[in-house]
């Protein structure tokens, strides 16, 4: 409770434990300044909170995710009068989205999806971020539903500041959500185990394809069938900490998988998509870009090894019988391919694969604890309804709608246990058990294994000269596969 009253007010004492806490999970990742504040008042919280969250956070492709917005949609219906005093270029509303300077952030997915108990609230919200001149992502409006009216008013940062806090809180607790079945469960462990059965079903053990991919998707099933089991079962840990479960959460996976791209899975594409190529301090999209362009120049050098033509691809059964497996029963999409027809498109394919499995993962699982080992900065649930008017809530009403006491501890040694690694990892690149002998294959191996030490060299470099280091996807904290 006192932590809590800290956190929100940005009081001195509540500053210091904030930081602190920061300073003690990332430590391990390597260096923070401890003279640095982390979280301050107001505007520097809300700096902090966006920056971070909305860019570099534990789930940095959110289902329906932050991306560039030059239109507001009607359903939002944002005037520049209402946030004229967070705009700081002296420019209207209509002219900082011309300008591309303003994102938006919308959980519509979350839309009519059932609560798992009465005292458990869900809502899709919309938020709006706005790149200051500072280089700053800044929140500057809420709407805490789908529709806009009198009953769902949108909250600023000029409003009392309860009213705004809760509306901040009510979006991370969207967002966690959103992350831990969409991005985490979804994107990354079912898409993986997919990849796995159709790799056993229709790849032989000799297939070059098949040694490839194989340290790419060790533990994965055993590790899905612990989660299934143990996670996001009827009474597993996250219905009792969370606001979805059992059918509701089965409901929200089906929900996402018919808008699920295959074009999203390919990194540059998706950063492409979502207008985010200029967005200053995204650490995720500029390390993300180094590891897919250096796992695309491995798998390159591979399949070039083995297919000396396109048509190589195509007359290979056991190829196109692993792309068909892979969309099985996934008849109401188009949006996968069914067939590879170039080495080009393999290369591609394979790529998103390893990605997927190995950095993808890594920067949506291993950032968990540092984000949301402080329970107001993603609440698992809230457990009071969304506000429908403003100057009606409280410190009281922010505290009751808050996960309670026993919800918050299991929710901590849940994400700090998803973000331990094993004193025999292995990571990205690390291939001990040989699957391949020839020559050729083990020179790419060893040249593959050089950039990627290149890479964690630069990032480590400039982490260096970062308050807070973003690490997760530095190629020595990556693991081959789903394993956790």
């Amino acid at each position: 409770m006192q932590h809590s009253w800290e956190w929100t007010q940005g009081c001195k004492d509540g500053q210091r434990g904030v930081r602190q806490a920061q300073e003690d999970r990332i430590s391990r990742r390597q260096r923070t300044n401890p003279d640095e504040d982390q979280t301050s008042a107001n505007q520097k919280q809300s700096a902090v909170r966006g920056n971070r969250h909305f860019q570099n956070r534990a789930e940095p492709r959110a289902a329906m995710r932050d991306r560039k917005c030059m239109r507001l949609p009607d359903k939002f219906p944002v005037t520049h009068e209402m946030v004229q005093h967070s705009l700081k270029r002296g420019l209207t509303l209509q002219e900082e989205l011309q300008a591309g300077n303003i994102y938006i952030a919308d959980y519509e997915i979350l839309q009519g999806v059932p609560v798992s108990r009465k005292d458990r609230y869900l809502t899709a919200p919309i938020c709006l971020l706005y790149n200051n001149e500072l280089d700053q992502m800044m929140p500057i409006a809420i709407q805490l539903s789908q529709t806009p009216g009198e009953m769902s008013p949108i909250f600023l940062p000029s409003d009392n500041e309860y009213d705004w806090m809760l509306a901040k809180m009510w979006v991370k607790s969207s967002d966690f959500n959103v992350h831990q079945l969409i991005i985490h469960l979804l994107k990354t462990h079912l898409l993986s185990e997919v990849f796995e059965m159709a790799m056993y079903r229709q790849l032989s053990a000799v297939h070059p394809v098949y040694k490839l991919l194989m340290p790419h998707v060790r533990f994965t099933i055993a590790i899905n069938a612990e989660a299934r089991e143990n996670l996001i079962s009827e009474d597993g840990i996250y219905s009792r900490v969370g606001s979805i479960s059992g059918a509701e959460l089965e409901t929200l996976v089906k929900k996402a998988m018919e808008t699920l791209t295959y074009k999203s899975l390919c990194f540059p594409e998706d950063i492409k998509v979502r207008g985010v190529e200029d967005v200053p301090k995204y650490y995720y999209r500029d390390d993300g870009m180094k590891i897919w362009e250096t796992i695309n120049w491995f798998v390159s050098t591979v399949v070039t090894i083995y297919y000396d033509s396109d048509e190589a691809v195509q007359k290979d059964v056991e190829i196109q019988g692993f792309v068909k497996d892979v969309v099985f029963g996934m008849n109401y999409t188009d949006h996968f391919p069914k067939s590879l027809e170039s080495r080009e498109q393999l290369v591609e394919y394979l790529t998103v694969v390893i990605f997927t499995a190995s950095a993808q993962h890594a920067a949506v699982n291993f950032g968990q604890f540092d984000w949301y080992g402080w329970i107001p900065n993603g609440p698992s649930t809230m457990r009071k309804p969304p506000p429908q008017q403003k100057d009606q809530v409280d410190m009281k009403y922010i505290m009751e709608s808050l996960p309670d006491r026993e919800c918050a501890r299991e929710v901590l040694g849940t994400v700090w246990a998803l973000t331990r690694t094993e004193s025999n990892e292995r990571y990205l690149g690390m291939y001990p058990d040989m699957y391949f002998t020839e020559q050729p294959v083990e020179e790419a191996i060893s040249h593959f294994q050089q950039k990627l030490e290149e890479v964690t060299n630069i990032i480590k470099s400039r982490n260096e000269e970062l308050t807070l280091a973003y690490c997760y996807l530095s190629p020595d904290k990556i693991p081959n596969s789903v394993a956790i």
